[in-house]
């Protein structure tokens, strides 16, 4: 069980999060989405314990995250594993190393001082990177990988830990629409094949519901929507991000389909023009 109750956040005058409030009984794919400034990477960061929340409560297997200090705390942030928009590798690092660096929190100041790893350890990073179709890389510095290829090493980062929950906050919003498709499946993988709950803020409507079981919207703070994907029409989607009626899902999608559908449009545009 985890549970999220009356999560706040305040920082002086504004509220970023308010009293939100969730539970998830067994590991789900949570899609959270809402405009800029909803409040979902603050959740996020509240959650994993980057950030500390003003009051409310995490819990999980019958504690209260938000209550742990020390080495219990970093004992949850590996077991609650974050991915960021933005990646944060070590860019001259090679893509390997990179990865086992989601060993730190269990490794001795000695042998991370002198960047030793144990063969074990190498090997399992190699398999994961393996398992994410990018082992062949594993000699390369990061900066000499794509973006989708960067997010797919800062997943397996993250899975180096061990997880139980991993939290990905705009984990495609770099990407193009190809390898925002590669890294959204390599999280649904996770999730269905090791039993791991996910959940990821997205901008997109149509990657929520193609890949996600369950969908929250955040509106100024506060959760507005809770539900299925089938559950996420365009009404509801209009009223979490504020909008009116000439609110146009195609226009924020990532999907290579509404991509071809809108450069079409495009093309016909200036077609029309220059016969003029």
């Amino acid at each position: 069980m985890f549970a999220v109750n009356k999560l706040t956040k305040r920082f002086g005058a504004n509220t970023a999060c308010d009293h939100v409030s969730f539970s998830v009984a067994a590991p789900k794919m949570i899609g959270i989405i809402g405009r800029s400034g909803a409040g979902k990477s603050t959740l996020l960061r509240m959650l994993n314990r980057l950030t500390d929340a003003t009051s409310g409560e995490v819990m999980h297997d019958g504690r209260d995250i938000l209550t742990l200090k020390g080495a219990e705390k970093r004992a949850w942030q590996s077991t609650c594993a974050m991915i960021f928009q933005q990646f944060n590798l070590v860019p001259r690092m090679d893509v390997v190393s990179n990865v086992l660096h989601g060993t730190l929190s269990r490794r001795s100041t000695l042998a991370t001082l002198f960047n030793l790893y144990p063969s074990s350890d190498i090997e399992q990073a190699i398999a994961i990177l393996d398992r994410l179709g990018i082992a062949d890389h594993a000699p390369k510095r990061a900066e000499a990988l794509s973006g989708g290829q960067q997010q797919r090493v800062a997943i397996a980062r993250a899975l180096m830990q061990d997880p139980q929950i991993i939290l990905a906050d705009e984990p495609i919003a770099s990407l193009d629409p190809m390898n925002a498709q590669v890294v959204m499946e390599a999280l649904r993988r996770i999730h269905e094949e090791d039993g791991r709950m996910v959940i990821a803020n997205l901008h997109t409507l149509d990657t929520a519901r193609r890949y996600c079981d369950r969908v929250i919207g955040m509106r100024d703070g506060r959760i507005v929507f809770d539900g299925t994907p089938e559950q996420l029409t365009t009404g509801v989607a209009r009223d979490i991000y504020g909008a009116d009626a000439s609110f146009s899902e195609e226009a924020t999608s990532t999907s290579l389909e509404a991509l071809e559908r809108s450069e079409a449009a495009a093309r016909a545009i200036r077609e029309a023009e220059a016969a003029v």
